[in-house]
């Protein structure tokens, strides 16, 4: 027997929670709507950072937020008033404490947890399995994440990253900024860095922080949140309250976007992460407005998107230079936020420069290794075309 829906959600993490949010936004919460997840989330296992303008339909539960955001890097370490914008955090639990309240009081959402064996199409849609149970979908939403296969014709990195929260006994902390980036630690021919979201003056989330092919044994990123805190902050006596650990892909090979007639990828699953920068949530929420819009006007999820995304070009640009080392991590951000108001470099990793502005980015940077990465970049393409191998496309 199989159970019929009009959407089914296959995964409970950001986007299956957002994409839910936005299709009753969108006027559809009369549709039947399943959401599957392999348990309930009762832990705080992971943090979202991002920066907007105003607020966002998940404001209730943003942590903390700045104003003003550290730079540390190559000739330049500066407090950065970034105004309009602000530096969001959101912690992984508050989100899910406050989407599981709000599914209770959506009638016609019904929630399943279990294992999901299969996603294939069916005769009226799509068919779910979980453990034994067949659900049917007239579309199938899924974020359950597969890495795209390795290719040499595009570019493949890591954002990996463990993070303590942190007490010290004594003030320390800058309440008033985030740490964005600190490449005052040893890159080991890598590209190295920490965040510091500061809860208090004695309280931090303090992020050692990687682009690079290969993970590290954990033990790895334990001295390096050592090294930084007890060699450059000079920390001594303080507790770790938490730990976390993430791995974001940093990639410009398509992910599928539509895997059968019926069935759609989301998140970072449908290549929502941004290819350069690994940040997520906030496309996840674009995602999902525009899926949830297209439902509403259409009765079908995919929406239009540009033949060409210079964006998206410039993505693979600099994880040609990053993954080939044309020029080091730390150089290329220092350059970008000591020859940009911090507010255009936002917007640039937001996709929302126009072409002056792109073109005052691309000036400020290492023009010969960028333009040795260009080249390198246009070959790859032109080595997939002729291969006849399908345009990254990232959902």
């Amino acid at each position: 027997m199989s159970d019929s829906y009009d959407y089914i959600i296959a995964g409970g993490g950001a986007a299956g929670l957002s994409l839910a949010y936005h299709l009753v936004q969108a006027g559809l919460g009369d549709k039947r709507i399943l959401l599957l997840d392999r348990a309930p989330k009762t832990t705080n296992d992971r943090t979202w950072c991002f920066w907007e303008v105003g607020e966002n339909p998940f404001e209730a539960v943003v942590f903390r937020k700045w104003n003003q955001i550290w730079f540390h890097g190559e000739g330049i370490s500066r407090r950065l008033q970034i105004a309009p914008y602000a530096y969001k955090m959101i912690r992984g639990l508050d989100f899910y404490t406050f989407m599981n309240g709000w599914l209770k009081q959506q009638p016609n959402i019904s929630v399943q947890y279990g294992e999901i064996t299969h996603i294939q199409e069916g005769e009226r849609g799509a068919v779910v399995g979980l453990e034994g149970q067949t659900f049917t979908g007239r579309w199938v939403f899924s974020s359950l994440y597969a890495p795209p296969p390795k290719n040499p014709r595009y570019h493949h990195l890591l954002q990996h990253f463990k993070g303590w929260v942190v007490h010290v006994p004594r003030p320390v902390f800058d309440t008033e900024a985030a740490t964005f980036m600190d490449f005052r630690v040893e890159q080991r021919g890598q590209v190295r860095f920490v965040y510091v979201l500061p809860f208090d003056a004695q309280t931090a989330l303090v992020e050692y922080t990687l682009f690079s092919r290969e993970l590290l044994p954990q033990e790895a990123y334990d001295a390096g949140l050592r090294e930084y805190l007890e060699g450059l902050l000079g920390l001594d006596g303080y507790e770790v309250l938490e730990t976390e650990f993430g791995i974001i892909p940093m990639t410009d090979a398509p992910f599928i976007r539509r895997p059968s007639p019926h069935v759609m990828n989301i998140g970072m699953a449908g290549g929502r992460t941004k290819a350069s920068t690994g940040y997520t949530f906030q496309r996840i929420q674009q995602q999902s407005r525009r899926i949830a819009e297209a439902l509403a006007q259409t009765g079908q999820p995919f929406y239009p998107e540009p033949a060409f995304r210079r964006h998206a070009l410039m993505d693979s640009v600099l994880l040609n230079v990053l993954e080939k080392q044309r020029s080091s991590g730390p150089k290329v951000f220092a350059d970008l936020f000591r020859r940009n108001p911090p507010q255009r470099v936002l917007r640039f990793l937001d996709e929302e420069t126009g072409w002056l502005e792109d073109l005052q980015i691309m000036a400020s940077v290492d023009i010969p290794a960028f333009a040795k990465a260009a080249l390198d970049v246009l070959n790859m393409r032109l080595q997939r075309a002729r291969l006849g191998e399908m345009p990254a496309k990232r959902g």
